[in-house]
């Protein structure tokens, strides 16, 4: 007992025991075991959890065989698994607690001995909204430095959650065969449901997001609880048009916000592949969104998921929303454009039964599936070879004898092997509650025919989005945009930038757009010219 390293344990048990003094509850622990199946973890597992309950009375621990009845009743079946407090919580561990694992081990008693998850309050308002079960894989390793926070990251919902929320830790070093069946060569990583949700180590607010979302997050923004707002320009947009009027706004001084109804990025969160953003040869469309996005964090306020309600023209501008009200000096409309429709029938009653607008969304459900593609641009053609790549069985339909589209694009078509059919159009679409049939017309022969198919994809382009244009006053141009002079509109104080305006419709001009409203708001707050036109 004089050793080096029994002095080291001793040193360690007295540290852990001060750390635990704080305990009110007991912590009863149940592990399973199986002579001759991993033997070498299961008496390391054994030895990690004596050794803690040598720092506090309030570890309580039964020992179990696979044979027993206790783990037909808890359905455990690996060798060895640890179950952490069962008649409260759904948390095992298949595995033992060594190397980084002991710290996790750790923390775990000090959240259970209490009761408490320990969560920040934007994590407990999200895990509020989850009203389904989840049950998570966290695979992780004891050599792993980043695996301890993830695996925390579940045992506090679980905790939090325990109704709904069920954790199971999976050492792969353990566990060589779930962790090839998972494909989970790395660590950390996490299924929810049986659906990869992250991989590698989140802060928590984006572990609970990934969970709620059951897909990976990269941006958190936490809500805000103010009634009222006060600030110099509103920008009433997240895509790339009024992230960038964000940057560039708070970056010449202006205190800016931006209030985003749906998706941030607009379009461009669900355009599969972006090829040509500067500066970035290929990149995914949500990914350019999450860059962009995590930027304009760095100097504006974001509010998603508010829709405004009444704009009140003056100085300041009064604007509402389904939230607060804000109180601006400006006020920049980058509302973007929606989906055009086709407009025939079929397409309202079935949207969401095998029609949609969106690939990125809902192509992955149509593997092997056979679907028509509608349009003729670059998105058009950009969504056709995407499904094509997730083996979807998709066929191009443009009512013209050509593409808009870039020759680059049209080439892959070919170079795929993506059916094409010029000249048609899409005239009605049929099934009692899912797509089965497409009718199409082909404008050149007059020619009528039935296709099967199960699903419809319609990329024929977008209407502006301009609601909020007819509550402030704004004049539109005869194509349905808003009219602007250098980004001003009729009204003073109110700006437009982005798709919402006309043009090309491409990321980089409408960011373009956003740069340069932001930079004549700037002049125009400085020196307001409408007042110059009065004295004149």
């Amino acid at each position: 007992m004089n050793s080096a390293s029994d002095r080291n344990i001793q040193e360690a048990q007295r540290e852990i025991t001060k750390i635990f003094q704080g305990l009110s509850r007991e912590i009863p622990i149940v592990l399973f075991s199986k002579p001759g199946l991993n033997d070498m973890f299961c008496e390391y597992a054994k030895q990690s959890i004596r050794f803690f309950r040598q720092t506090t009375d309030k570890i309580v621990l039964r020992e179990f065989g696979l044979d027993h009845e206790k783990a037909k009743e808890h359905k455990v079946t690996q060798s060895p698994t640890i179950l952490f407090d069962p008649d409260n919580y759904a948390i095992r561990w298949l595995g033992a607690p060594l190397g980084e694992e002991a710290r996790l081990f750790l923390e775990a008693i000090l959240l259970l001995g209490e009761r408490k998850s320990g969560l920040s309050d934007d994590s407990k308002k999200i895990l509020k909204r989850i009203d389904s079960p989840r049950h998570i894989k966290v695979f992780i390793s004891s050599s792993c430095p980043y695996c301890p926070q993830q695996a925390m990251n579940a045992l506090k919902a679980a905790i939090e959650k325990p109704k709904l929320i069920s954790v199971e830790l999976v050492d792969i070093q353990a566990n060589p065969e779930l962790a090839e069946k998972y494909a989970a060569q790395s660590v950390p990583q996490t299924y929810a449901n049986e659906i990869l949700i992250a991989k590698g180590a989140q802060p928590e607010e984006l572990f609970m997001l990934s969970l709620e979302k059951m897909e990976q997050q990269t941006i958190f923004i936490p809500e805000s609880d103010a009634k009222e707002v006060t600030t110099d320009l509103l920008i009433v947009g997240g895509g790339p048009a009024g992230l960038t009027a964000g940057i560039y706004a708070a970056r010449s001084g202006l205190n800016t916000v931006v209030v985003e109804r749906g998706v941030l990025g607009g379009q461009v969160a669900t355009t599969p592949v972006v090829e040509n953003y500067p500066g970035l040869k290929q990149v995914g469309g949500k990914t350019l969104v999450d860059i962009m996005v995590t930027h304009a964090m760095e100097y504006v306020q974001i509010f998603p998921g508010e829709e405004v309600l009444e704009i009140s023209p003056g100085e300041p501008l009064i604007v509402k929303t389904n939230r607060r009200k804000f109180i601006t000096r400006s006020l920049l409309l980058a509302t973007g454009a929606t989906h055009r429709k086709l407009g025939i029938r079929g397409e309202e009653r079935l949207s969401g039964h095998g029609v949609s607008y969106c690939s990125t969304c809902d192509g992955p459900l149509f593997k092997d599936k056979k679907v028509i593609l509608v349009g003729g641009g670059n998105s058009a053609v950009t969504e056709a070879l995407h499904l094509h790549n997730i083996g979807v069985e998709v066929t191009l339909v443009h009512r013209s004898n050509e593409f808009r589209a870039q020759r680059v694009l049209i080439e892959r078509l070919s170079e795929y092997g993506i059916p094409v059919r010029l000249n048609t159009e899409v005239k009605d679409i049929i099934g009692d509650h899912q797509v089965e049939e497409v009718v199409l017309y082909n404008n050149q022969t007059n020619e009528t025919s039935a296709v099967p198919a199960e699903g419809v994809f319609i990329a024929i382009g977008y209407d502006p989005e301009v609601g909020l244009a007819g509550k402030a006053g704004l004049v539109l141009t005869p194509d349905g945009f808003i009219r602007n002079d250098n980004y001003r509109t009729n009204v003073p104080g109110i700006y437009v930038a982005g798709d919402v305006v006309g043009g090309f419709k491409q990321i980089v001009t409408a960011a373009g757009q956003g740069a340069g409203a932001a930079m004549v708001i700037f002049e125009d707050l400085m020196n307001p010219f409408w007042k110059q036109q009065k004295k004149e």
